[in-house]
């Protein structure tokens, strides 16, 4: 092992045990951190780069601050990728699949026009909200938004509501998924970074969001829809509410029943490990095949593979269109599953140089609560950065030495609290702000007081539900 090795270690024990006054190796270990960060802030702010070289370049201006030889550098930063890759990038790549099986076959139409035809007008917000959580479990926010739109938007002029009564209540049920629930990749990530138990972070994120969706939709919703008064862009109103992604419609839809079941199997799965672990004998029969089955991997795969049959066979796919649907639906995460890695890399780098060892120490010697803590420095780089991915990655990894002594609930609770905090106070710097601001026909300052507040609350009630789990968990 080299010395700069041995001198880490020495440290870390050092900060275990809780001693020791501060000191100039502390300092340049900060700086370090600092001086990353900022690095990432500008590139990706200022000089518009792409994330995943902001954040390579980032962890090399880190290890290069905090004296780690150079080789050590690239060692680390090349682990940390492979690792979060490894960990997440089968997951992510399994659920776009299944989300654009979901939109291509017509099944989200089909569970959107069943809900929303059973639902009277005062009632509309909570049933759009039903919606945007439904659809929002297997897919991605961005995809969500696209599918949902052409329905907000007809809702809206049908119905006669207000549009920000429709909006607000769709976008807060697909950000909460994103932000809270596996198998989105931010979860993932945090639960990957922090080795927590993934049932248990699902469990504790479902509980979170259904308060959270109806208080930060429907129910704030009622004063954005005083706040900002806009009627659906024209040109943007679709003639048909049942468009598929690539706007080719199947030749049939698969049913509502089948649908529905498909969508929620991964998350019955996970669900039901979950709960096997808590109230199964180890080694018997059925906690054996919970635990095969509720593997996030395994519960992916086999609801994409059930999926080829209830929404592929059920909207009349051939075995080449899945084929294609499939293959279409991995392009474009490509540029999620490298600045995922990237994100892993610069965590590492994070955590082998020291950093995360020094954050802690002084996080428990100001008796900050880990969950605030994660949550505030989630949230400062979420402003920075306006990424919640790089906001999550690179939180998780600062707080990470944290985890290792909470129990299982509170280790989950702490990656539910990153979470909510990389949603904080979407703005000008994130491309999901531009893409509510274009679809929703509105001025910047209208798009804060409506977008940018929802984000706020989800932000904020979400940690305050999760510090009040923390006093009975």
């Amino acid at each position: 092992m080299n010395p700069a090795v041995n001198a880490l270690t020495a440290h870390a024990d050092l900060l275990a045990q809780g001693g020791g006054p501060w000191t100039g190796h502390d300092t340049r270990l900060v700086t370090a951190a600092l001086v990353g960060i900022a690095v990432i802030v500008v590139l990706i702010t200022w000089l518009k780069v792409h994330p995943f070289l902001a954040l390579t370049l980032g962890a090399g201006a880190l290890g290069f601050i905090a004296a780690m030889p150079v080789a050590e550098i690239v060692e680390t930063f090349s682990a940390g990728l492979g690792s979060t890759i490894g960990g997440v990038g089968a997951l992510i790549a399994l659920g776009a699949m299944l989300g654009r099986l979901l939109a291509d076959s017509g099944g989200a139409d089909r569970i959107v026009d069943t809900i929303l035809g059973r639902t009277g007008a005062r009632a509309l917000p909570w049933a759009i909200a039903l919606v945007a959580v439904i659809i929002g479990l297997p897919m991605f926010f961005e995809v969500g938004v696209v599918l949902l739109i052409p329905v907000v938007l007809l809702s809206a002029q049908r119905s006669g509501q207000p549009l920000m009564l429709i909006g607000i209540s769709a976008l807060a049920g697909l950000s909460v998924l994103h932000g809270l629930v596996p198998p989105h990749p931010g979860p993932l990530i945090a639960i990957d970074s922090l080795e927590v138990d993934l049932g248990l972070t699902l469990g504790f994120g479902l509980l979170v969001s259904l308060p959270t969706v109806a208080v930060a939709g429907p129910l704030f919703a009622r004063y954005a829809a005083r706040w900002v008064q806009v009627s659906p862009p024209a040109h943007l109103l679709p003639r048909s509410a049942t468009d598929t992604a690539d706007g080719e419609a199947p030749a049939r839809r698969p049913g509502f029943t089948a649908t529905l079941i498909t969508v929620l199997l991964p998350v019955v799965l996970m669900l039901g490990k979950a709960i096997g672990e808590i109230w199964l004998t180890e080694g018997s029969t059925v906690r054996t095949g919970l635990d095969f089955l509720g593997t996030p991997l395994v519960a992916l795969l086999v609801a994409t593979l059930v999926a080829m049959f209830t929404l592929g066979r059920g909207a009349g796919f051939g075995r080449e269109r899945i084929t294609d649907v499939f293959g279409a639906s991995l392009g474009p995460i490509a540029g999620i599953l490298l600045i995922t890695g990237a994100g892993g890399g610069f965590k590492e780098t994070l955590v082998q140089s020291g950093v995360a060892d020094i954050i802690t120490r002084y996080g428990q010697d100001a008796a900050l609560s880990p969950l605030m803590l994660g949550w505030l420095i989630a949230v400062g780089i979420r402003l920075a950065t306006g990424s919640a991915t790089v906001a999550t990655i690179s939180a998780a990894g600062i707080v990470a030495p944290l985890a290792a002594g909470l129990d299982p609930a509170q280790g989950a609770l702490l990656a539910l609290a990153i979470g909510a905090g990389s949603l904080f106070f979407s703005h000008v710097n994130d491309t999901g702000f531009w893409m509510v601001k274009e679809y929703f026909g509105m001025t910047v300052g209208q798009t804060i007081k409506t977008w940018s507040v929802m984000e706020t609350i989800i932000s904020v009630f979400a940690l305050v539900c999760l510090l009040l789990l923390d006093l009975v968990v």
